[in-house]
């Protein structure tokens, strides 16, 4: 019943975030790509889009296996869970592209005299294609998993394409701890402390400003200035998204390790369903909706957008 619900909104979502991130990439691309922050904001939303397009033809079966009228030609775990692993490397691409934006805006906060030369545009280019490969590494137990065959079916006595599945408990049972246990742990802590860092330099820097303007003063050198705060503020709200949605996956990881019931077959197969389910559809938010972000957070991307929209050559960039 559930996913009878859930299934059109994954749809409307998955739609939506392929056309939010074509906006993302086409905005960041035009504004050329030019510093590190732009460099990370650009790949997340590749990977954010590659994500979702993969993980399209698992959403549509969701959709269809609510249809009782619909008969399927193959196997649907074909559509359902041939590309599921690859997708899901696309998402961890995102979520260590998000962490490496947490980490370089605490390393800017912490040195920001030596962030202009230690974290170049070179660097941060070489920075996620080690990521890229770093993610397919790290699930190449499960991408090895999925495969085609055929057989036929007696009933009709014609050859259909099923879905053979090597290995696939084994594998699983690695990808479990490797991903779903050690990584997401990691990345979810150092995410935490990146967003509690920001959120504090925000609170101080706010607090200088104020004392500023009571003494009549100008701001201190030292202290932030108003494009490196916008940033700050786009950078701490995509951390927090990515908190905030990636703690489902965090709760259903850790109760799976805690009890071997709670899984797909299982005792606890209904409530494994449901918390499934509400991971999901946050996977899928987390894909969609940083396009809101850089768009009230962003002057830059904000200036480029209404010239796309308006189609306009020349944008004009204020603040």
């Amino acid at each position: 019943m559930a996913i009878r619900i859930l299934a059109p909104l994954w749809v409307v979502t998955t739609l939506f975030g392929l056309v939010s991130n074509t906006t993302n990439i086409a905005v960041f691309l035009k504004a050329g790509a030019k510093d590190n922050v732009t460099v990370l904001l650009l790949s997340l939303s590749v990977s954010d889009f590659v994500f979702l397009i993969l993980i399209s033809p698992t959403t549509v079966t969701y959709l269809l296996r609510g249809l009782p009228e619909f008969s399927w030609p193959f196997d649907y775990n074909i559509p359902f869970s041939l590309l599921y692993w690859h997708a899901y490397t696309a998402y961890d691409i995102s979520g260590f592209t998000s962490v490496s934006l947490g980490l370089m805006r605490c390393a800017c906060v912490a040195m920001p005299l030596k962030f202009k030369v230690v974290f170049t545009r070179s660097r941060t280019v070489k920075w996620v294609m080690f990521l890229v490969v770093l993610a397919v590494s790290l699930r190449i137990p499960v991408l090895t998993v999925n495969r085609i065959a055929w057989r036929t079916d007696p009933s009709t006595n014609k050859t259909v394409a099923y879905l053979n599945m090597v290995n696939r408990l084994y594998m699983i049972s690695i990808n479990d701890i490797l991903n779903r246990s050690i990584i997401i742990n990691l990345s979810y802590g150092i995410m935490v402390i990146c967003v509690v860092v920001l959120t504090f330099n925000l609170y101080q820097a706010a607090k200088m400003r104020r004392d500023c303007l009571k003494t009549s003063q100008t701001s201190d050198q030292k202290g932030l200035s108003s494009k490196d705060l916008q940033v700050v503020k786009s950078v701490v709200l995509v951390c927090t998204i990515f908190v905030l949605f990636q703690l489902p996956a965090l709760f259903v990881s850790t109760i799976r390790r805690i009890l071997p019931e709670f899984d797909d077959g299982k005792d606890l197969v209904y409530l494994f369903g449901i918390l499934s389910q509400i991971n999901l559809t946050c996977t899928y938010l987390n894909a969609s909706v940083n396009i809101f972000v850089y768009y009230n957070y962003n002057s830059k991307y904000r200036a480029i957008f209404r010239s796309i929209v308006c189609c306009k050559k020349n944008p004009v960039i204020r603040g």
